[in-house]
């Protein structure tokens, strides 16, 4: 059956939207419409006749209208497959019409949760009998369309008053169908394990939201998925100008975005390969972006730059001097955009600040590591509660400051970890070494002569004292650490003999 005309529809909607237009060109089209309670009203308000469910099942609602179509002339019509002759049988034997066309979405319950409704309003958002509708209709694809979103309604009415449903609409309908119920119960489970930071269940159910050029490499198909009613800071974004967003620049910008949002005053991040190369805070965003540049200057071209203000004239002329990717702001000045036109491979970005509420989930062969987010909870100013200065000379005041800033840069950064940062901005970044002093020699070879008087954090602990000979060989005053090495006594040890002052917070920040 290549295409199939439509004589009869099931309608049962929640959402109500652009409802009386399409029932309207059905019946044009000489189509019944069968429907009941709320959905039944609002059509016959709008101008539409209609069948009552009751009138075809000889029951009536029950159970506040829980019960509607869950009968067997309901399900048999929409199941019945017109070419067994069995089916054809039983239809004739019970009075049974078929169903051509079922038109379902489902109770808000993805709303309810998001408006943090009462627990037993939000059950009964717990759709029953539209599921089992949609299931049974897309199950049938091959003689009935199901339609679960309004965003179909103009192509379906159009192919009703052209002749019917293609085979290959139906098909694609029914893909749609089983999503929607899918993602549905996906969103029901995840609200029923809300209480567990890491659920014994976790459904996901993702759909491709945008198609990318490729991914990491050329050769690599991509995509951008979501899951229904998800809000990343990316689908709030908006783009003013420059090349689509590449699966690379997603990954970097992702990276940058949630570190620049880590601090209070204005911060600039600029990232390449996910790993900061230039954090700065400053008393302006044009400031901050001239010392975070200076960190790597090298590595920072074919960068990605975030900024936690406005971006304004004066930090855009500071980028349009450079080779950039992307730069995401919270907002946009137009006269930026004036003075970044020239740039039209820039891809200037406009986002809300991510909210960091999902879990951390990552692909390997055959499932998933799940996390939670890793996250700094080291508000405030002074050595936060739980920090311990473990050497024998405290850090002053200055230095307190520039270790929170250079401990919230580490922990953005690739394991092994050293940041250096001196006057709140990085000046030398060792990320993604297979060992702590290779991460140490990288950081201080990028700071050079900048090393003199600056402070270094380590995202894990110290398991030998070379690195910390390295750093105060290098002009290193103070040290921020987990703790936690089977060497911590040597380690310290190592940082008094230098005069180094040495705080160790009892919390590591991998990232790998």
């Amino acid at each position: 059956m290549s295409r199939i005309a439509v004589h009869r529809a099931l309608v049962s909607v929640s959402d109500k939207t652009g409802l009386v237009d399409l029932a309207r060109r059905l019946v044009e089209a000489g189509v019944e419409i069968v429907s009941s309670g709320g959905t039944a009203h609002h059509l016959i308000d709008g101008g539409i006749a209609v069948t009552m469910v009751e009138d075809v099942t000889g029951s009536p609602e029950m159970l506040g209208g829980r019960v509607k179509t869950l009968h067997p002339a309901i399900h048999g019509g929409i199941l019945a497959d017109p070419t067994v002759a069995e089916h054809r049988e039983d239809l004739d034997r019970h009075g049974i019409e078929p169903f051509q066309l079922v038109i379902v979405n489902l109770y808000p319950f993805e709303a309810a949760v998001e408006a943090r409704a009462e627990r037993a309003e939000i059950v009964e958002q717990v759709d029953i009998g539209g599921p089992a509708l949609i299931r049974a209709a897309a199950k049938n694809h091959a003689a009935v369309g199901v339609v679960v979103s309004p965003d179909r309604y103009g192509e379906v009415a159009a192919a009703v008053e052209t002749g019917g449903l293609s085979a290959e609409l139906r098909l694609d309908l029914a893909r749609d169908a089983f999503f929607r119920t899918a993602a549905y119960d996906a969103v029901i489970v995840t609200w029923l394990e809300r209480n567990n930071t890491i659920p014994d269940r976790l459904a996901i159910a993702i759909e491709r939201v945008r198609d990318l050029r490729y991914g990491e490499n050329p050769h690599q198909p991509a995509g951008l998925y979501a899951g229904r009613g998800e809000n990343g800071w990316w689908n709030g974004a908006r783009r003013f100008q420059g090349k689509e967003m590449s699966f690379n620049n997603y990954a970097d910008t992702e990276a940058a975005w949630r570190l620049v949002n880590e601090f209070d005053g204005p911060a600039v991040v600029i990232v390449k390969h996910t790993n900061p190369c230039g954090v700065a805070v400053a008393a302006t965003t044009a400031a901050a972006f001239t010392a975070a540049w200076e960190c790597d200057s090298l590595a920072a071209f074919g960068s990605v730059v975030a900024l936690n203000r406005p971006l304004g004239t004066d930090t855009a002329a500071l980028i349009s001097d450079y080779f950039v990717e992307v730069v995401i702001a919270p907002e946009v000045e137009s006269e930026a955009l004036d003075v970044l036109v020239s740039r039209r491979n820039l891809r200037v970005v406009e986002a809300p600040a991510p909210h960091g509420e999902d879990l951390d989930l990552r692909r390997i062969e055959g499932g998933f590591l799940v996390q939670e987010r890793d996250r700094i909870d080291d508000g405030g100013t002074g050595l936060p509660e739980g920090w311990e200065v473990a050497s024998r000379r405290r850090p002053t005041a200055v230095e307190a400051e520039e270790l929170r800033f250079a401990w919230t840069v580490a922990a953005h950064t690739k394991s092994n970890a050293i940041v250096v940062a001196r006057n709140g901005a990085a000046v030398g970044v060792g990320a993604g070494d297979q060992s702590r002093v290779g991460a140490a020699a990288q950081a201080l070879v990028k700071a050079g002569p900048r090393s003199q008087g600056a402070v270094a954090a380590g995202d894990a602990f110290f398991p030998f004292r070379d690195a910390i000979d390295l750093l105060a060989g290098a002009g290193i005053t103070a040290i921020i650490e987990p703790g936690g090495s089977m060497r911590d006594d040597e380690v310290i040890a190592a940082a008094d003999e230098h005069g180094v002052a040495m705080v160790m917070t009892g919390r590591r920040h991998f990232l790998h």
